[in-house]
């Protein structure tokens, strides 16, 4: 054990070993109470303020499926990041490779990463290097909202990138409630637990007038990466520690935004990430011990205006984003020593959306793109390409009561050149149109259905990858077909407050869909085009919140999906799912509030599956579950509040692999304390 560290053994209850960050949580809770007492009015002013809240809420005029966590519901999950969060939506799959500092990208409805566009505070957050994006460098600490669209986001009004993706995921940081005259709102929180985890944070929130606020936010994570997982080589089982999986990282956010006129509002937002982190690798052929280093920065400044009148409206959006990546790998020699491959990339990107409001039930929009992605790098032979992107996306919207049709069409025009190439311009058109109708009078059932095609250029890594040689693939080309139904109850009496069920049917053809699949390590991948993959299946879930007096309140959430997605290209053996992509998944939640005391669970499922082409014994992936409980206390303290909370993660110490040979954490332990001011 490392001296400062806090560990937590589950032996018929909780003992807790009282290091450094135990002290502190102790400390901190003792001087909260003798500085400001206990408020005695805290019961009858919480049963003033307890409502029903689902834990995930559905947009039901939505005509495309939406997915939400937002406020309380969204703090009560057990969660570092937002990769953990957005493990509870349906229709998901999370690419894991383990620990705190384990890369995790989403898939959607087996569509790829890289058809999956991050969204923060509005603009994009795009990687042309490899079309990922790391959700676990986005902390939960500032997240107000997460929002998963299929498709995309319910409205016309949008740059044109909302448009050429095939899912959406939108992430919200909070905005700031500031009580009475008070200028100012601080909140800090310091989170430990297992695998040596210190991960204070600090937020700062700053009323400069009634119309304007400043934001910092600057985070700390810590975290050795160690943990035990069971190997079998197929002769004997053992337990080994995870090695080289350590990180350090610093987030910092600082933003601005103001409202200019009633009907207008600017903010701009500066954002850095850096870390240094191990790359544990593939436990291959009794091999435990990697040396990789991995070292990140990723800085970005983003603007944005928005102005809406009654007949004409306008949205102006810019960024610039500089990211670094440098990976080092001993093991291998070259004539310059260690393989020391660094890379850089720059985005200038500036976005433009009219809307034009026809009449009352008629709008029509024109957004405008462009984007200019340049990359570098110190290896041998390295092309250094540069894409210049244009998108213009022409949509429309009738909006009556009951029935709301959305229809547009996107412009995609590339350019792209490399020093030894001189690349051609390609031009490629994709249609949407979406509906959402009322077919009876009650306002609580709606139907709804879309069609999207999508159009994917493949990513630097795919195309120019040097230790691969360059790839020779073809652009991926989809189209999605979806048709479901949202129901949604609210009532202000009895035990059941709310219920909410979505249920969608859907069926995907992705043409020439690019495949990536890790090797020894995660900077290693094979590239190829699948000639056509066909996707169906079926995603439900459903919420629910439950009044059983003034101070117990219960919360309930169910979410499932089935999924074929079968290779069906010339010669492909029939009924073969791609890899990685099981049959049947699913979550469920639950949570109970009492008083200023809260317990919540969570279950998350994942089928069989298979980490290659061909379903056959020795690729085939087992199913994991994984159950996890937390608990949280909350006191105010007179005009301030202390948050504490503590997590059992896979609470039965399950040992299973998201990703072949990448080993997930046995049970682990989280504790959590909030101090807002």
């Amino acid at each position: 054990m490392e001296s400062g560290r806090l560990y937590v053994l589950l032996r018929a209850g909780f003992v807790v070993c009282f290091k450094p960050g135990v002290a502190f949580f102790a400390a901190m809770c003792w001087l909260c109470t003798a500085l400001y007492g206990q408020d005695t009015a805290s019961v009858k002013r919480l049963a003033e303020v307890q409502v029903i809240e689902r834990t995930n809420t559905i947009n039901i005029t939505s005509p495309t499926p939406a997915q939400i966590l937002k406020g309380a519901a969204l703090q009560r999950l057990n969660t570092l990041s937002v990769a953990d969060a957005i493990r509870y939506f349906s229709g998901v799959q999370m690419k894991d490779y383990g620990g705190v500092g384990g890369l995790k990208t989403v898939n959607v409805r087996s569509l790829g990463s890289s058809q999956t566009a991050v969204f923060y505070d509005g603009l994009q957050v795009n990687n042309a290097q490899n079309g990922q994006v790391d959700l676990s460098k986005f902390s939960m600490d500032n997240i107000g909202s997460i929002e998963l669209y299929n498709a995309q986001k319910n409205t016309i009004f949008q740059p044109a990138r909302g448009f050429a993706a095939g899912n959406s995921v939108y992430l919200t940081t909070k905005s700031p409630t500031f009580k009475g005259n008070s200028k100012d709102l601080y909140k800090a929180t310091f989170k430990t637990g297992s695998f040596g985890l210190v991960n204070p944070s600090i937020l700062w929130q700053h009323r400069i007038s009634n119309a304007t606020f400043s934001t910092l936010n600057a985070e700390y994570t810590h975290a050795n990466g160690r943990y035990k997982f069971r190997y079998t080589n197929g002769v004997y089982d053992t337990i080994a520690v995870r090695n080289n999986g350590d990180i350090n990282a610093l987030r910092f956010e600082a933003g601005l935004k103001t409202a200019i006129t009633d009907s207008s509002s600017w903010e701009i937002k500066g954002y850095l990430y850096n870390s240094e982190r191990g790359l544990p690798g593939a436990i291959i052929e009794n091999r435990f011990n990697y040396n990789q280093r991995e070292w990140d920065r990723n800085l970005f400044v983003q603007s944005g205006f928005e102005r809406r009148g009654k007949i004409y409206s306008v949205m102006l959006k810019a960024k610039y984003a500089n990211d670094y990546l440098r990976y080092l790998d001993p093991d291998i020699i070259t004539t310059d020593g260690f393989s020391d491959s660094r890379y850089h990339q720059q985005e200038f990107y500036f976005s433009v959306a009219n809307l034009l409001k026809l009449e009352k039930y008629w709008n029509v929009s024109i957004s405008a793109d462009y984007a200019r992605n340049a990359m570098q790098s110190n290896i041998f032979r390295f092309v250094n390409p540069l894409r210049n992107t244009a998108l213009i996306a022409i949509a429309t919207q009738l909006k009556w009561s009951r029935f709301d049709l959305q229809a547009n069409l996107l412009s995609n025009i590339i350019n792209e050149h490399t020093q030894t190439i001189t690349g051609k311009t390609e031009y490629k058109y994709t249609p949407t149109i979406a509906a959402s109708w009322q077919p009876f009078k009650t306002e609580a059932f709606r139907l709804r259905g879309f069609y999207k095609s999508i159009y994917r250029i493949p990513t630097f890594n795919e195309l120019y990858y040097t230790f691969v040689g360059t790839a020779n693939l073809q652009p991926e080309y989809s189209r999605q077909l979806d048709v479901g139904f949202t129901f949604q109850l609210t009532r202000n009496s009895g035990i059941l407050r709310n219920i909410s069920i979505q249920t969608d049917i859907y069926g995907n053809k992705v043409d020439n869909k690019i495949i990536a699949v890790p090797s020894l390590n995660l900077q290693r991948w094979t590239m190829q085009n699948i000639g056509r993959v066909n996707i169906k299946g079926i995603e439900s879930n459903m919420q629910s919140g439950w009044y059983i007096n003034d101070e117990v309140l219960i919360n309930g959430g169910l979410s499932y999906t089935y999924q074929q997605a079968y290779d069906a290209s010339a010669g492909a053996k029939a009924k073969q799912q791609i890899p990685y992509t099981p049959l049947h998944s699913g979550s469920a939640l639950a949570g109970v509030l009492y008083k200023n005391y809260s317990v919540n669970y969570s279950f998350i499922y994942t089928g069989e599956r298979y980490n290659q082409a061909a379903n056959i014994a020795s690729n085939y992936v087992e199913p994991w579950y994984t159950h996890d409980l937390s608990a949280n206390w909350r006191q105010p303290l007179k005009d301030h509040e202390l948050n504490i909370g503590a997590e059992i993660n896979n609470v039965f110490n399950q040992y299973y692999d998201v990703v072949t040979n990448f080993p997930m954490p046995g049970r682990f332990y989280r504790l959590k304390m909030t101090f807002t001011y």
